[in-house]
């Protein structure tokens, strides 16, 4: 039987050394699922004057000028920080900031968060379901003013589904 410079034997040290490998990414992946955008202000009753359009985030909040928001509410693996907002108006709202985007390499527990500077602009706003008298915006749009990260284009739209 093999066994370590301590005389335990080898198989058991690997078992060890599997289990906290396992509970550090399961830890480091539990971190990343928070999103940062729960950190920024909410709408709460009351409503806010029926001219203001919110954003709603991964928990349904309606976000008005956040500083954060997450675009990947499953695994937290993208999120925009820093954002500053030039407009924010009954059709359509800009800021600047910057898009983090998990490289997920050799896979998302170990990988490294790449910063890209981005012009974010949201749009297309409709009534809110469930919440009378708020609109909130329905389209997000991502310039990346340097490189983009990979395969993504440089100006991409998505719909916001939440």
């Amino acid at each position: 039987m093999d066994t370590s410079a301590d005389g335990r034997p080898v198989h058991a040290l690997r078992s060890r050394l599997r289990t906290a490998t396992l509970l550090c990414a399961t830890a480091a992946l539990a971190a990343a699922t928070v999103p940062a955008s729960a950190q920024t202000r909410t709408v709460s009753a009351p409503a806010p004057a029926p001219e203001q359009v919110v954003v709603v985030d991964c928990f349904s909040q309606g976000q008005i000028r956040p500083e954060e928001y997450l675009l990947a509410c499953g695994d937290g693996n993208n999120r925009l920080v820093g954002l500053r907002w030039n407009t924010w108006g009954p059709q359509a709202a800009k800021a600047t900031g910057t898009d983090m985007v998990n490289d997920c390499k050799p896979y998302c527990a170990a990988g490294r968060f790449r910063s890209y500077p981005v012009t974010v602009t949201l749009s297309s706003p409709e009534p809110w379901p469930d919440h009378r008298d708020v609109q909130r915006y329905t389209v997000i749009r991502l310039v990346y003013t340097d490189t983009a990260p990979a395969p993504v284009p440089k100006d991409v739209t998505y719909k916001i589904a939440y």
